[in-house]
Parts: C-alpha cells; structure tokens; sequence
C-alpha cells in the first residue's frame, strides 16, 4: 500500500474510532444536516460538534457547504472506500492463509483409532 494510501487510511480509522463520529456518520446515512441538528443530535456543543466534523471531513468521510448562515454535512463514500479496500485485503490475506492451513492439516497422516 502506497505512503498516502496508507495515511488516509489510518485517518478514516482514527475519524470512526470515536463514537460521537460514528454517530454523526449514522445519523447522515438517513440524510444530510445541519451542523446545529448533529449537535442537538449528539447532545454535545457547536465547537465540539464542529471539531468532530473537521476529523470527519479530512478522513473524507463527510462534506460541508455552507448557504447562508447554515452548513448542511452529508456523507462521503470515498474514506469509506479507503477503510474497505484495507478490510479486503486483511480478509483475503487471512483467508488464504486459512486455506493453506487447512491443506496441511489435511494432508497429514490420519490417526488410526485402534
């Protein structure tokens, strides 16, 4: 994995590790907000919801744009994806080496039961 493929991906894990992101992650899946309705969601301020927003928005997990006085969040797919492609390759690295694992077991002499 490339240097910033890997920083990106570290900066998505460390954006979902926290539960208040998460759940601002969550709530945006049912549609985009306003800043004002993910703290009133979150039951926490304005500047923490908005420092929560900025580590979701540099994992490019959520996006901003502001009309008027109002900046509306909604969901972006594309830290998702980084955190996926990771995930795939630990699921398959660890499947093959089940598969192996399996082989040689099977491959052993067989016990006779007498």
């Amino acid at each position: 994995m490339l240097n910033h493929e890997a920083e990106a991906t570290d900066r998505v894990f460390h954006a979902l590790a926290d539960p208040n992101r998460r759940a601002v992650i969550e709530r945006l899946t049912r549609g985009p907000a306003s800043v004002s309705e993910l703290a009133a969601h979150l039951g926490v301020t304005l500047a923490a919801t908005v420092q929560h927003l900025r580590v979701l928005q540099d994992s490019e997990l959520v996006q901003s744009e502001k009309a008027g006085r109002v900046r509306t969040c909604r969901i972006d797919p594309s830290g998702l994806r980084n955190a996926e492609a990771w995930l795939h390759h630990q699921r398959t690295t660890w499947e093959h080496r089940l598969d192996r694992l399996g082989a040689v077991l099977d491959d052993r002499p067989k016990e006779s039961g007498s």
